[in-house]
């Protein structure tokens, strides 16, 4: 596929110039990197093959991971040296929740880029109630109160309600909850005693691994679920489901993936993670240039085998600016998938607290904790240090443009706008406590999960 001329100009002298540039002096240099088949793994693979991390003197191999899970245990026993990862997940590790490991994130992947799909069975109960535009089609956002009677019914007949998210500590389920939540229906609680995230639930969630996610729902093992791309569109193009909402429409430009380190690598070898950062932020800086116009090229790379492994056309559904809802019925959201604008790969830690929020808001985090624990908290995990001290030598190397990174920011971003989020609710990074009170669903203030029910 034929770039355009200027993209082309723009990369032949970006390479030139990091030939010229002084290589920093790395502690180690073979690396392997872990992923999941999504397409948010995309600065990985556009690192690896436009040279980027040839470019720092790296030499990296990328290997798709079987689970989340399994990833992880990866980068903690040293198997892999850092890898995509949900943003929870390093979180999760370093306040022990699950498997205790300290892991750092010095790179924000992607913004947005889920999207809650239903069964055909499912979409028909809900369209009923479904407000329509003039021209028929449904209108946008889609409320979980639609679902709500669906969800109803079946509980009157006796049928569980499934739905299935990618992992606990999962962008996917707090996402899949916040919508539920925000229509009206308990997703359920976690206690330490109960982990299934189901006490109290009106929808019962569980695990599914993304690739699996559209066979699970045609087996009718699961009604619906939340996941990354592609996942959302091969559904409509294997016709057995629709995507209700995109989380840009549930928040828009709300955070994704990270890429995770432990602690322990990125102090024993500072120069090395120096410059995979620096190769990362280059591979997001090409994916959202000249207005996506290399998007086409990412969605033939991303179809490989050793990458996502899907079809170039479903890639290319959501990857290139659009979304397909009901077959036929697709929608232009040139933001679904963002790399770089808006500063998306800044390790904000406003966004690390709203992770620490829903934790805390469904019983994650059983107990109430200070706004200066949250804060702490974000602080042991995100390192935005890292990342600008490796955006400063890609704007010495002439590599990336000053204007183009956040240096005067104190870590958080200005509050979320009602408008921006599908409950109308403000989020506010430096008062977590009073955001999580502001929320009608979830834990608040002292009240902890005991036995089967929220008390306090």
């Amino acid at each position: 596929m034929n770039k355009p001329l200027s993209t082309v100009t723009v990369i032949a002298g970006m390479l030139a110039s990091a030939a010229s540039a002084e290589l920093l002096d790395l502690e180690k240099d073979e690396l392997k990197f872990g992923f999941i088949k999504l397409t948010d793994m995309a600065p990985l693979a556009v690192a690896y093959e436009n040279g980027y991390f040839e470019d720092e003197g790296l030499f990296v191999t990328l290997e798709a991971q079987a689970n989340w899970k399994v990833l992880l245990d990866g980068v903690i026993d040293g198997q892999l040296d850092g890898a995509h990862m949900l943003a929870g997940q390093p979180l999760a590790a370093t306040i022990g929740y699950g498997t205790e490991a300290h892991i750092i994130t010095p790179f924000s992947m992607d913004l947005n880029g889920n999207g809650i799909t239903v069964s055909n069975e499912i979409w028909d109960q809900m369209k009923p109630h479904v407000p329509l535009m003039d021209d028929g089609r449904p209108q946008h956002p889609i409320s979980a109160s639609s679902l709500k009677p669906v969800v109803e019914d079946y509980k009157d007949q006796g049928i569980p309600f499934n739905m299935g998210m990618v992992f606990p500590v999962s962008t996917h389920n707090y996402e899949l909850r916040y919508w539920l939540a925000a229509g009206g229906l308990e997703p359920g609680y976690y206690s330490p005693e109960n982990i299934s995230g189901q006490i109290g639930a009106d929808v019962l969630l569980s695990v599914t691994p993304p690739p699996q996610m559209p066979a699970t729902m045609e087996a009718g093992t699961i009604f619906g679920y939340c996941v990354g791309e592609p996942w959302n569109q091969q559904a409509v193009f294997k016709g057995i489901g629709v995507p209700v909402i995109t989380d840009y429409q549930l928040w828009k430009n709300n955070p994704e993936k990270v890429f995770g380190l432990s602690a322990e690598f990125a102090e024993e070898n500072p120069n090395t993670t120096l410059a995979i950062t620096k190769a990362l932020i280059r591979a997001a800086i090409w994916l959202d240039e000249n207005e996506n116009a290399n998007r086409p090229d990412a969605v033939e790379i991303l179809s490989r085998s050793e990458y996502v492994g899907a079809d170039y056309d479903v890639i290319a559904n959501s990857m290139t600016g659009t979304f397909e809802f009901e077959k036929g019925d697709k929608r232009e959201i040139p933001d679904f998938n963002v790399f770089f604008r808006y500063n998306a790969t800044y390790p904000y830690y406003s966004d690390a607290i709203w992770y620490l929020t829903q934790m805390r808001r469904w019983g994650q985090i059983p107990e109430a904790k200070s706004d200066e624990w949250y804060f702490e908290t974000a602080k042991e995990v995100y390192k935005p240090s890292i990342y600008l001290e490796a955006a400063r030598l890609l704007v010495d190397d002439g590599l990336a443009n000053e204007v183009d990174f956040p240096w005067d920011s104190d870590g958080f971003k200005a509050p979320t706008p009602t408008e921006d989020i599908i409950d109308g609710i403000a989020y506010d990074g430096k008062a977590p406590n009073a955001y999580l009170d502001s929320l009608p669903i979830g834990l608040k203030g002292e009240q902890k999960v005991v036995g089967n029910e929220v008390q306090g």
